[in-house]
């Protein structure tokens, strides 16, 4: 279904990736939803299993393409507007480390093609709510005040220097963990079931 060389060049990217990514960042890092959908995809790829595709499309297309959105318009205007690519522009990073984050730009073409190939798999929905409900409380726990805001489980906002003060932590905690399959995986499920084979 996929050719050998794809899936070759696929794997050694995500390598370079985590080696980028643990050598800068550490690992908790890989519990940001793109990490982990971009590592999920290299046994997607592998096994050609519809099944994880269509649980990684579900998770990140609708946010990579806003992530694609915000670098562009970062680019064009001089700052970031939904604050999601906006460390693309901190020269504090190491350029190599910003540049293998471009991935968000192809990624989602990438999985929409795969779940193409392979077909939607309408399990992916209650799958991956499965998987978010286990990554989000985890993320909670390994964000403290200095480190990233994996996941925005400190606020949308995505600043770790100014979490949300309007509610309680942990409500705000289960209204993500409420959110995210409504508002994000649940569409993505009903174009995909209705656009795919």
């Amino acid at each position: 279904m996929f050719p050998l060389w794809l899936k070759i060049a696929y794997t050694l990217f995500v390598c370079v990736v985590i080696a980028v990514y643990w050598r800068n960042y550490g690992l908790r890092n890989f519990l940001w939803f793109s990490d982990i959908a971009l590592i999920g995809t290299v046994p997607a790829l592998w096994l050609e299993n519809g099944l994880l595709a269509s649980m990684m499309a579900l998770s990140i297309v609708i946010l990579d393409v806003a992530w694609a959105v915000d670098f562009f318009g970062g680019l064009l205007f001089g700052r970031s507007l939904l604050g999601l690519g906006k460390y693309m522009f901190d020269e504090t990073i190491p350029l190599p480390v910003r540049l293998v984050s471009l991935f968000h730009i192809w990624f989602p073409m990438l999985l929409l093609w795969m779940v193409y190939r392979l077909g939607y798999d309408e399990r992916a929905l209650a799958a991956q709510t499965i998987l978010a409900w286990v990554v989000l409380p985890v993320s909670y726990w390994v964000v403290t005040e200095e480190s990233e805001n994996i996941n925005w489980v400190r606020g949308l906002r995505g600043d770790r220097s100014d979490p949300q003060q309007w509610m309680p932590k942990r409500l705000y905690l289960a209204l993500l963990m409420l959110g995210l399959p409504l508002f994000i995986y649940l569409p993505t499920h009903l174009v995909l079931k209705r656009l795919m084979p």
